[in-house]
């Protein structure tokens, strides 16, 4: 009589997190895409008022300008990090019970890094794509999708371009990282087995999720707040992120947190959507443990 086998300890393969951060991409794409032109108008829009403008110029499908590089951005940036995060939790786990919590946050951070810098090149034709819209009709790159914008790049460019703002992307990868994946990972666990959570179910990933995309977010807004003060600053302004740090800082540290709901709107559903997908994937097609005899 074959023994059967609970679906909640199946074991995800390697590349699920990658395929669950695209399946998420392909939902969020929108706020991602209002977040880039929020970020690089002249002007000061709202959310909502940025979405009615871009809807009578181009649409429905305007929401969705450049989606291929965003989904091909998490199936090497999130693919590296869920990749990375998987293989190093199996190993370091394999001959005790659990990780403390130092150990994942370090695991993350060195996934995160990995991830960011694999992710540039897909990051910047992304942001090429979804902006290309709000530039006079000589100026558009208009690429095709996001193979034809790297190919483009390496042709007129260069390849090196591709790796324009790795740095940053690198620094912000790890902080998202650690936000995701180690703190969901530690709240899963601390939920589990509460009065509240005592089974593994939607509701246990839907909490875990929603409050490591607070995490996240809490961690990576001090860098996107200096990024967007530098990118919008007078040339000169700034001789350094250090300069800018200082900069910010002299009005107290609340100056690093504005704006977190906007930023929280992006990243919160983004992270939630992809811990679900993640979780549903790993039940249905995921390995099962081995058989204790």
């Amino acid at each position: 009589m074959t023994a059967t086998v609970d679906k909640t300890k199946r074991i995800e393969r390697w590349y699920f997190g990658g395929v669950a951060s695209a399946m998420a991409a392909c939902c969020t794409h929108p706020l991602d895409l209002l977040k880039v032109h929020i970020q690089t108008q002249q002007g000061k829009l709202s959310l909502f008022s940025m979405a009615k403008k871009l809807f009578k110029t181009d649409g429905v499908l305007g929401f969705y300008n450049g989606l291929s590089a965003s989904v091909m951005r998490q199936l090497t940036y999130s693919m590296t990090r869920f990749a990375v995060y998987d293989f190093g939790r199996k190993s370091l786990t394999r001959d005790r019970r659990a990780m403390p919590f130092y150990e994942k946050v370090g695991l993350a951070g060195l996934a995160g890094a990995m991830g960011g810098f694999v992710g540039t090149p897909a990051d910047m034709i992304n942001v090429r794509m979804q902006n290309d819209v709000k530039l006079p009709p000589e100026q558009r790159r208009a690429y095709k999708h996001a193979i034809d914008g790297l190919v483009r790049v390496i042709r007129e460019e260069g390849p090196l371009k591709l790796f324009n703002g790795a740095t940053m992307a690198t620094t912000r990868a790890v902080c998202v990282t650690v936000g995701q994946l180690a703190c969901y990972d530690q709240i899963k666990g601390m939920l589990l087995g509460t009065p509240l959570f005592k089974k593994d179910n939607e509701m246990l990933h839907f909490a875990s999720s929603f409050t490591a995309g607070g995490i996240a977010t809490l961690l990576t807004m001090p860098l996107d707040v200096m990024k967007t003060r530098m990118m919008n600053a007078p040339p000169g302004t700034y001789s350094s992120i250090f300069a800018c740090f200082k900069d910010i800082a002299v009005n107290g540290p609340q100056g690093f947190f504005k704006g977190f709901m906007p930023a929280f709107v992006r990243l919160g559903p983004h992270t939630v959507l992809t811990f679900m997908f993640l979780e549903q994937i790993r039940m249905n097609f995921g390995d099962d443990p081995p058989q204790k005899h």
